[in-house]
């Protein structure tokens, strides 16, 4: 642009020039006019004048430089979806990308008419790959994949010139499996394949569907089939029939039907079936019962028989009254065939001999010693028939039975023991008991008139009664003493139950029990019992099945010192650290942290009720509680900073001062009602800095400062009360 300008500036200083030699002669117009311009008349007639020529804008003659077509914008000049191009002196007109000129021309003029319209890309065909479906717009066109084709590597649209992505077929791989079921058929593995399935032999096709087709998402969409096995049930029922079946109810299962015992065959098959279809094939078995008749009859005997003839039944024969089994078999039983077995029993007469001799006794007579027969006894002289049976009879054992009669002497008044009674007396017995008040120690309670006529005196002695547990008292607060009452050396178990409860305590609930063995006239037992609890003790003595029972309240004990560890701490807020083991006594225990400073000689007494806290104590330099923690609100371990500020159990933690040396006491407390039990220990000793140094230069002068530490405590459980 600005060599043109400089071009026309030189042209009109040319034109003034020539303008200026050729003053004074005849101007020829056409000779000045410039190169790109054209010496035409002018419209008035008046003469010639220089005028650019198209595409060039100037004064025709000086200069004439190209005109921008371009500049007021392609859609103006070269119409929709085109592009301008400017020349020297003129221009041209392209399509846009995706567009075609109507002249078929790659370049053209906008005065001829030409104008750009859409190209249709999705007339070439495949250009959107396998499976790919040609969309058009206006300008540009886009690809999405058909039916049984999914993109790869991209989105849809896409356009295959601009992107990677592809359309592939969709390939679902094998066709899955089904329960139970076969694969029929296949028409592949591609989009709308579809596969077909039957349930494999031995099941058969219940509900769902069964084919599986190759969906859009590459994966197999069924099939639902369910396969069910097949199964005949139980088998039929014959009548008079058992069966031999393994209890298999699946296709090819058979059933053998036999003639239960007392039936035999008459004809029909046997054999039953499970078909394919579920159901058994009929067996047409027909059985019919045996039959044996009455049994037989042997001499002698009588039948035990429940009248039936079938097969298997049974006759029991039986000598009768008045005879004895010889020999032989005695049963008979209906066969198979419809025949009584033989039975062989041979019965003959009973004979029992000579009748037998009772003990102090004569026989009077007897009427034989066949079956039946009696033979009768009396007394020999000096005996008297007491009790039984003074007749005996021939049994059908072959045996006399008899006779139980009992001849005894006379043996006179029964004997008398101490301290008895007499319950029961015969000619030849007497029953003792113990008079009230007095119970059996031992013995036999029996006298017997024996046979020489002497009585055989009862042996039981008879002692007052008393009770089997007495003066039960408790000793040492947890072990029990007792009187025993039983003979001198037996061993008597005992069973001690205790109970114990706490008013302070409402859940606590202590039960337990104990077993003794002893022979001991008094007996000693020791519990573990726990403190401030109040206890009722059971004792029963198991033999005798008495019972004694107390109640006894144990009292409050020392409590136990905790784990500490002892130092000796160089820091205005020293943390100390302390471990305790959890008791029973928790709910009525705490512990007391004590600051005692040290100046001159410190007196504690670790027994005193008195609680001093930082802001009442009177001394100004006195000791103080700085915390008290109570047990049931701490875990096994805790560590305490001292003068930290805060509040413990009401106490305030004060700051410790500067300049000044303390020992911190730990006082261990368990408190109810009345009593009050303590122990003390010496936790540590807080010395501060400065103080040190000055004790440091003391010593550099050859003076030591001296304090002493006088400690009262109840108990004491570190080293540092040992040395002291």
């Amino acid at each position: 642009m600005y060599w043109r300008t400089a071009l026309v500036i030189l042209a009109f200083l040319t034109h003034a020039i020539t303008e200026m030699r050729v003053t004074g002669q005849t101007l020829d117009v056409c000779a000045t006019c410039h190169p790109n311009a054209t010496c035409e008349e002018k419209v008035d007639g008046t003469g010639k004048a220089c005028n650019c020529m198209y595409g060039f804008v100037g004064n025709g003659r000086t200069y004439c430089q190209d005109k921008n077509e371009c500049q007021i914008g392609a859609n103006k000049i070269c119409g929709q979806h085109t592009a301008c191009h400017n020349t020297y002196g003129s221009f041209y007109c392209t399509c846009l990308a995706g567009y075609s000129p109507s002249n078929n021309m790659a370049i053209f003029i906008p005065n001829d008419g030409t104008r750009c319209q859409d190209i249709n890309e999705c007339r070439v065909q495949g250009i959107c790959g396998e499976g790919g479906k040609c969309t058009n717009m206006q300008g540009y066109f886009n690809c999405l994949c058909q039916v049984g084709y999914q993109v790869h590597n991209g989105a849809e649209p896409f356009h295959p010139h601009q992107d990677k992505a592809l359309c592939k077929a969709i390939d679902c791989g094998q066709p899955p499996s089904a329960l139970n079921a076969v694969q029929l058929s296949a028409t592949g593995t591609h989009y709308g394949s579809v596969a077909k399935f039957g349930c494999s032999e031995g099941f058969f096709w219940k509900s769902g569907e069964n084919s599986s087709v190759c969906g859009a998402e590459s994966v197999w969409k069924g099939p639902s089939l369910v396969c069910e096995e097949i199964r005949c049930g139980d088998p039929p029922i014959l009548p008079h029939t058992g069966q031999v079946w393994n209890g298999s109810t699946n296709p090819g299962s058979t059933v053998l039907f036999y003639c239960k015992e007392g039936f035999h065959r008459e004809g029909g098959g046997n054999i039953s079936y499970c078909t394919e279809n579920g159901f058994w094939t009929k067996a047409t078995l027909s059985c019919k019962e045996i039959m044996c008749g009455g049994p037989p009859i042997l001499p002698h005997t009588g039948q035990v028989w429940n009248g039936s003839t079938n097969p298997g039944s049974t006759v029991l024969f039986y000598c009768k009254e008045g005879f004895h089994r010889e020999r032989g078999g005695d049963i008979s039983q209906c066969t198979k065939d419809g025949n009584w077995t033989k039975a062989t029993l041979s019965c003959k007469a009973i004979d029992c001999g000579q009748p037998p001799l009772a003990l102090n006794a004569v026989q009077l007579s007897a009427t034989g010693t066949h079956y039946g027969s009696v033979a009768k006894f009396g007394c020999s002289e000096g005996f008297f028939w007491k009790s039984g049976e003074n007749s005996s009879v021939c049994g059908a054992e072959s045996v006399w039975k008899g006779p139980s009669l009992v001849c005894e002497a006379t043996c006179g008044p029964a004997p008398a023991l101490a301290n008895t009674e007499v319950v029961l007396q015969n000619t030849s017995v007497v029953f003792h008991r113990c008079l009230e008040g007095f119970h059996s120690w031992r013995g036999r309670n029996t006298s017997v008139c024996d046979i020489t006529g002497k009585w055989q005196a009862a042996t039981m002695r008879c002692r007052e009664i008393k009770p089997a547990i007495s003066d039960l008292v408790v000793f040492n607060e947890k072990c029990l003493r007792w009187k025993a009452d039983k003979y001198e050396e037996d061993t008597e178990n005992y069973r001690v139950v205790f109970v114990g409860f706490r008013a302070y305590q409402r859940s606590f609930h202590d039960k337990r029990k104990k077993l003794l063995s002893s022979t001991s006239d008094h007996p000693e037992i020791c519990l573990n019992l726990l403190p401030v609890t109040n206890y009722t003790i059971s004792i029963t003595a198991l033999s005798a099945r008495f019972t004694s029972t107390l109640t006894t309240n144990t009292s409050l004990q020392v409590p136990q010192a905790p784990e500490i560890l002892y130092r000796e701490i160089e820091a205005p807020l020293p943390t100390l650290w302390l471990r305790r083991s959890a008791n029973t006594l928790d709910p009525i225990s705490f512990y007391q942290v004590f600051v005692l400073p040290l100046e001159g000689t410190l007196v504690f007494d670790c027994s005193s009720l008195n609680t001093p806290d930082f802001s009442s104590q009177r001394k100004p330099h006195g000791q103080y509680i700085t915390a008290q923690l109570h047990l049931r609100d701490i875990g096994n371990e805790i560590n305490l900073t001292l003068g930290d500020g805060h509040y413990y159990g009401g106490f305030y933690n004060a700051p410790l001062q500067n300049g000044r040396d303390y020992y911190i006491i730990l006082r261990a407390v368990s408190q109810w009602g009345g009593a009050f039990k303590h122990s003390c220990v010496i936790w540590a000793k807080v010395r501060d800095i400065s103080y040190i140094m000055k004790v440091s230069s003391l010593f550099a002068g050859g003076s030591i400062g001296v304090f002493a530490l006088a400690i009262f405590l109840g108990h004491c459980y570190t080293w540092f009360c040992k040395k002291t």
